[in-house]
């Protein structure tokens, strides 16, 4: 009898303990009801209550977590339906209005999603609807905020995973997409022909320049050869001249000092006339006024032969 009483002493004890004695873990809180009316929260750490008359109404995890939302089927402004997955991430902040705010946060953070896209997308046409993934998401996440603050919850961020357009429309959007490829491969291929033609007709450009200067420099240089060979044969025949003058002018004061005088130097060049006249493809012209002249150049070439024979023995 005493052991079936230490036996019921025990148990009762342990039941107690286990009323009595909380494990919260951290980042965790617990909702403490009295008597069926909100007592206090426990923070995380061990914790003591008052058993049976505290009730642990609810535990909160206050970290951010993330509610994958399943596919679904919302109809566009241009009458396309489209089926969207999104992905939500929300935290407790409140534990006192995620516990008495509303019934399931969870489900009615999920509903509420579901419900503001469908308004979202009806306001929108596929293509924008494709496109516009930011701007869904930043519209789905202010209104979700706006109706999960009474809920004690915050709205991290929304992101659409996937749109997905039916099967008829995808195909028709590869083609599309297939045929822009093909015009954007046209139109390169035709850009890097018409760059190619330009690029020739520059170098040919360029070439043509450079064989046009080159032709011109090689005439400049020629003609500058050929005037400093001018310049240098009328500089020779200069000089030659100037040594035959210098010559002559030699032989005649060397004449002159002979004692030789005009008269006898004419004489000397008429001889010298005669001698070129003789050459049967010469002719010589003589002016009418050295003809006086000729007449005392003939009279004293007599008198130097006369005076030459009485000279003689």
């Amino acid at each position: 009898m005493v052991l079936v009483l230490a036996i019921v002493f025990f148990i009762l004890v342990l039941v107690i303990a286990i009323y009595t004695v909380k494990i919260i873990p951290q980042q965790q809180v617990a909702v403490i009801e009295r008597l069926g009316k909100y007592h206090r929260q426990l923070e995380a750490g061990i914790r003591i209550i008052i058993p049976f008359l505290d009730l642990v109404r609810e535990r909160h995890d206050l970290r951010i977590r993330q509610l994958n939302v399943p596919p679904q089927k919302v109809i566009t402004k241009d009458n396309a339906q489209v089926d969207i997955n999104t992905v939500i991430f929300f935290q407790v902040t409140d534990p006192h209005l995620a516990t008495y705010g509303i019934q399931n946060h969870v489900e009615g953070v999920k509903n509420i999603s579901n419900a503001t896209m469908r308004q979202i997308i009806g306001k929108l046409e596929l293509d924008e609807t494709l496109s516009g993934r930011d701007r869904i998401s930043i519209e789905i996440r202010l209104a979700l905020d706006e109706a999960t603050e009474k809920w004690g919850v915050r709205i991290n961020r929304v992101e659409i995973v996937d749109i997905l357009p039916p099967v008829e429309i995808q195909e028709a959007m590869n083609k599309q997409m297939q045929a822009d490829r093909e015009r954007r491969a046209v139109i390169l291929q035709a850009e890097a022909a018409k760059q190619d033609a330009i690029l020739r007709a520059q170098g040919q450009k360029e070439s043509q320049i450079l064989q046009a200067e080159g032709e011109k420099e090689a005439r400049i240089r020629q003609a500058e050869g050929l005037k400093a060979a001018q310049e240098l044969e009328a500089e020779g025949e200069a000089k030659a001249i100037e040594l035959v003058a210098s010559a002559e002018r030699n032989r005649i004061e060397n004449l002159k000092q002979a004692g030789l005088d005009s008269q006898v130097l004419t004489y000397k060049s008429f001889e010298a006339l005669e001698e070129l006249a003789k050459g049967e493809a010469n002719k010589v012209f003589i002016p009418t006024g050295a003809i006086d002249t000729l007449g005392s150049i003939g009279a004293m070439a007599e008198m130097l032969k006369a005076s030459g024979k009485n000279s003689q023995p």
